[in-house]
């Protein structure tokens, strides 16, 4: 209804433009017709000598009466030097003062234009008389001769000119029509039937739902291009505002983040997929979308799970107290399932000395901890460490070079998550090997040499810290396949591993410890030994606690 509403306007002005030529052309072709007559009529003799007679009307309303008929204008008026009517095809005018279009017509100048005449009006000519008589008249001026045409309504000009002009509007209202149906139809093909006001409330709901949820959406298209990404995504990404329409390229997004939001890794969808960008640990999910065969593009959302892997690390530190006294009600089951055996055998004997042995070893374990490790959280919990490894037939040990005073919390919180990350994650190695069936292959960790695991082969974790004046260095060594070399430096940008990002609960161990370090402002890195892997961590620290050690 609005292209039709347009198109009646534009026949509506096209008719107006019509008639408003038509009215030109009318003024321009009659015009000059009646300037032309009113110049014959100022030179014709009778005229003239008529205006110098003493009763000029008489002689000259011949003439007047009959010129309209010859020359079909409308009307013919002459007055005399005095600007006084003295003959007019209209009695009345007779003896009235004539009108004059140009004060300069009385001074011998034509004019022509568009007058009221008698409450018509008319296109007219006024032309000076002027006297040729070399010895009465010459250059005299005698008077004023007034032909004119009446001016066409704007009803008798469209009738007038309804020949043509009513048949081009028929013909542009019929092909207007056609196009304007057709153009919907196509129209609605593409919209899927729907109309403006209804693509109107979607675009608002999709704009209310983008920017309404807390998670980030991102659309690229199939050239890696930018088609729409809400407030979230911008942050979560650092993107800048205007972003729309730039590839990932130009965006400066690469690597890891490139990978999983173009899908290079071939697959149509990406499911949890880890990465640190900025300073944050995000979880992507990518779904490719396509209609009628054809790939459209891809969606991906993004969650911020930094502060949720923060709070996993203090959950983990209540789990880890858990598992410690789990491992160590088992460990105590089997202690007391062997004296109770040595008593009902009456070794009474052993029974002691193998108490003994117990609490030497016991004693043997704190002593070394609490001896080097002065930081009552760093010892608790590597002392539960200790407990989990051992209950995974792993010997956690501590280096002689091991030297840590008291921290302040905040940072003893900091060396603690760094710590258990990494021994957490030396642990899992060393003990994938141990657990598995002989012959199978091992990957504990994300990018661990694959190998065959020997049961012969000793399993254990060795942990140093040590301590200056201004950082705190840790040391994770561990007896597990190592690292695979080409994943060596991207196993901190990954920031997870396989087996626990498909888990849920880990795999984000190692991206904590890296940004731990860099808000500490150190930094973590691994390299193989002959034995296995080594983890380095450093970290900025500033002040100890003095007091009980």
């Amino acid at each position: 209804m609005l292209q039709l509403a347009i198109i009646v306007v534009v026949l509506v002005a096209v008719a107006a433009v019509s008639l408003a030529q038509s009215a030109a052309t009318f003024n321009r072709v009659e015009g000059r017709r009646v300037a032309d007559l009113g110049e014959q009529l100022a030179v014709n003799p009778l005229l003239r000598d008529g205006l110098t007679q003493p009763a000029p009307g008489e002689l000259v309303a011949p003439l007047v009466q009959n010129t309209p008929t010859q020359f079909g204008v409308t009307s013919v008026t002459v007055a005399d030097a005095r600007g006084r009517v003295v003959s007019s095809t209209d009695p009345t005018l007779v003896g009235s003062p004539l009108v004059l279009g140009d004060p300069r017509v009385a001074q011998g100048r034509s004019w022509s234009g568009e007058l009221e005449i008698d409450g018509s009006r008319e296109l007219v000519a006024q032309v000076p008389v002027i006297g040729s008589d070399p010895k009465k008249n010459l250059g005299k001026h005698l008077g004023v001769v007034v032909v004119g045409e009446a001016s066409p309504t704007w009803s008798q000009r469209l009738v007038g000119a309804s020949s043509y002009l009513f048949t081009y509007l028929g013909i542009a209202s019929l092909l207007g029509v056609a196009g304007s149906w057709l153009l919907a139809r196509r129209i609605k093909r593409q919209t899927l039937g729907l109309e403006p006001r209804e693509i109107a409330g979607l675009a608002e709901h999709r704009e209310a739902l983008l920017h309404g949820i807390a998670e980030g959406v991102i659309a690229l298209d199939p050239q890696q291009r930018v088609t729409l990404v809400n407030a979230v995504g911008r942050r979560l990404l650092d993107l800048p505002e205007h972003c729309l329409g730039r590839s990932l390229a130009d965006l400066g997004i690469s690597g890891r983040l490139r990978d999983v939001l173009a899908g290079a890794d071939g697959g149509p969808e990406a499911r949890d997929e880890v990465v640190v960008r900025g300073g944050r640990v995000l979880v992507m999910n990518r779904m490719t979308v396509a209609k009628d065969g054809r790939r459209l593009g891809s969606v991906t959302t993004l969650r911020d799970r930094t502060e949720l892997a923060r709070l996993e690390q203090e959950i983990g530190s209540f789990r880890s107290t858990t598992e410690l006294l789990r491992a160590q009600t088992h460990e105590f089951a089997n202690q007391l399932h062997t004296i109770s055996g040595l008593i009902q055998i009456g070794e009474h004997d052993e029974v002691v000395r193998y108490v003994d042995a117990l609490s030497r070893h016991r004693a043997s374990l704190d002593l070394t901890v609490t001896s080097r490790i002065h930081d009552t959280a760093v010892a608790a919990l590597l002392m539960a460490k200790s407990a989990l490894a051992a209950e995974r037939r792993v010997e956690l040990r501590i280096s002689e070079r091991t030297g840590l005073d008291r921290l302040e919390p905040e940072v003893a919180a900091d060396v603690a998550t760094v710590l258990g990350n990494l021994v957490d994650n030396a642990v899992e190695a060393v003990a994938g090997g141990r657990d598995a069936p002989l012959g199978a292959t091992t990957g504990g960790r994300d990018g661990a040499a694959a190998g065959e695991p020997d049961p012969d082969r000793p399993a254990w974790v060795e942990v140093e810290l040590r301590r200056d004046a201004s950082s705190v260095e840790i040391v994770v060594r561990d007896s597990g396949p190592g690292i695979a070399p080409q994943l060596a430096q991207e196993v901190f940008t990954h920031g997870f591993t396989t087996k626990a990002a498909r888990g849920g609960e880990r795999g984000i161990g190692l991206a904590l410890t890296r940004l731990v370090c860099h808000r500490r402002g150190g930094e973590v890195a691994v390299a193989n030994t002959e034995e296995g892997a080594m983890f380095t961590a450093r970290m900025s620290v500033t002040g100890t606690l003095e007091g009980v050690r």
